[in-house]
């Protein structure tokens, strides 16, 4: 089942049609005001990332996609970076990170 997109000549707005087949006729006006006079406009397509596509351009740590997720584990691993560069932590997110770690999470990462 093609899904076809078209651009309003009247109003810009975009709309999308769905078809049986290829062959199906497209009868196409606008959804916003109706119009006929559509031109066909670029579909938006989806590209596939493995995790090891993700762990590969991101860094290797955390080792798992899922521990992206966790709070904990992110601050372990900007412990971590803070080391190897050799700078000192600032006082607020070393105390974030200590929070989290007893189960009390900042607002930005309490719904994850």
């Amino acid at each position: 089942m093609p899904i076809y997109e078209f651009k309003c000549a009247d109003c810009g707005v975009y709309t999308s049609i769905f078809t049986r087949s290829i062959n199906s006729p497209i009868e196409a006006s606008c959804r916003k005001c109706g119009s006929v006079k559509l031109e066909r406009a670029l579909s938006k397509f989806a590209h596939h990332r493995s995790e090891a596509d993700i762990l590969r351009d991101y860094g290797s740590d955390p080792k798992r996609l899922e521990d992206y997720k966790d709070p904990r584990q992110i601050g372990r691993w900007a412990e971590r970076k803070f080391d190897e560069y050799g700078m000192e932590m600032p006082k607020e997110a070393k105390q974030m990170i200590d929070a989290a770690r007893e189960g009390e999470f900042p607002d930005p990462v309490k719904d994850l």
